[in-house]
């Protein structure tokens, strides 16, 4: 039972990386649109402010789990004071390394049907796989454009947080260190495209508790492999045996240290199995988000309309994004291995992250919403991408009254992109294997 306790401990320290690996960078300084970046009007003017007594004017511009929480039907609803100030939308091209690779290789992708009732691809080398998704198969192509969108290679966040609430009231904080890496298929320039001896590995996440005091040094780290159809592994660093086990896949859907997430949830809103899904595409819509915050200096909840943990007017102004709506469910062979019942995700056409997300029990009951409120930052050599790595991800268990707030890094903490991370995170052994973790206490 002891055992089975730290691995769920594990498990939720590891929330934090993809939120992954994202959230609000201490670096003031967010990232201006440059010459280069598309601005448009949009059809909200800018400068319209939405408040509960007008939304339902821009109800068709929310995702259903927004106007929920505009309707006020559960315990988490909109307060008189939220207010959702609009601007421009700022459309930042995608790094034009990223780009070649997808005119160079998309043309050889090819979607392969499985025996199983799920789906592969074949011919992937880099970039987006599926420039123009069209059908068959059109919102599983959605969900593969989101999980080879482009990102950092490498993101190390220092000081990352997240805080919970049940029923209004602030509860427990915990920080963790974060360490991302993507081991295959690289764009970024002087970075091989594979890296030697990564043994098929597409990307690691390494993550170690460093507060509260009683956890400090339990780790995880999960294994993601380009090879699709290779399940995930995780395993744990349990400090008082000063060695990892592997982590049962089981415990893939487990919710630790009273937070809101699970293994599934990570990477910024979807780190489940490509093979092992069945995605409907629900459609084109524009709908509100905040893809440049600049959140207000401090702890939680400063800076957030209580009690529903909402970002309050000066993060930043609210674009109308064009996104695509998909719906994730599990074929009936593996209905019992999914954590929900159903994932509604709201993929940025742009840039391919997700910028909401309604979640459904087994039972197709709504459970949580997800709201994804991400930071541009300048990468080095490439510019601003909205896909930085830094984000606030908010969780409301509408069923439950709870929330989880994460904070990548925490707010007035550094967040390193690729080069800017100190000598040490180079260390490929110690952050991308299993061996790695038991050199934690050395």
């Amino acid at each position: 039972m002891q055992r089975i306790k730290l691995f769920r401990i594990m498990l939720g320290a590891v929330m934090l990386t993809t939120m992954a690996l994202v959230s609000v960078a201490a670096d003031a300084s967010a990232a201006q649109p440059s010459p280069s970046d598309a601005i448009g009007t949009g059809p909200i003017a800018p400068g319209t402010e939405i408040t509960v007594k007008n939304w339902q004017k821009f109800k068709r511009y929310m995702p259903d789990g927004m106007v929920t929480l505009f309707r006020g039907q559960y315990f988490f609803q909109m307060s008189d004071d939220v207010k959702i100030d609009v601007g421009p939308t700022v459309v930042r091209p995608l790094p034009k390394s990223y780009l070649d690779a997808t005119a160079k290789y998309a043309s050889h992708v090819k979607v392969i049907e499985l025996g199983n009732g799920g789906l592969s691809l074949s011919g992937y080398q880099g970039g987006e796989p599926f420039p123009d998704p069209e059908e068959p198969h059109k919102g599983w192509k959605v969900l593969a454009n989101l999980w080879y969108r482009y990102s950092p290679h490498l993101i190390v966040d220092t000081y990352a947080s997240a805080c919970t609430q049940s029923g209004g009231s602030s509860s427990n904080c915990g920080v963790e260190e974060v360490v991302y890496r993507q081991l295959s298929y690289n764009t970024d320039p002087g970075i091989p495209t594979n890296t030697t001896g990564a043994e098929g590995k597409f990307y690691t996440e390494w993550v170690m508790t460093l507060e509260p005091e009683q956890d400090k040094y339990n780790a995880t780290l999960t294994i993601a492999y380009a090879d699709l159809t290779k399940p995930a592994e995780a395993y744990a660093f349990v400090p008082a045996l000063r060695r990892y086990l592997p982590v049962a896949a089981a415990a893939r859907c487990s919710q630790a240290n009273g937070r809101d997430t699970t293994a599934e949830d990570f990477r910024g809103g979807f780190a489940g199995n490509l093979t092992q899904v069945q995605v409907d595409y629900v459609g084109a819509q524009q709908i509100l988000a905040l893809v440049d915050v600049d959140p207000a200096q401090g702890k939680y909840p400063d800076g957030f309309e209580e009690p529903l943990a909402w970002p309050r007017p000066e993060w930043g102004k609210w674009q109308v994004r064009d996104v695509d709506v998909i719906s994730v469910t599990k074929p009936e062979n593996y209905a019992g291995t999914y954590c929900y019942g159903k994932r509604v995700m709201y993929v940025d056409k742009r840039f391919g992250g997700a910028l909401w997300e309604d979640l459904y029990d087994k039972d197709m009951k709504v459970w949580k919403y997800l709201g994804l409120f991400r930071k541009t930052l300048d990468v080095p050599g490439i510019g601003p991408v909205n896909e930085s790595g830094s984000q606030v991800t908010v969780f409301w268990d509408i069923q439950n009254r709870h929330a989880t707030i994460v904070a990548n890094p925490a707010i007035g903490r550094p967040l390193y992109l690729n080069e800017q991370a100190p000598m040490e995170y180079n260390d490929l052994a110690r952050y991308t294997t299993p061996a790695g973790l038991n050199d934690i206490l050395h």
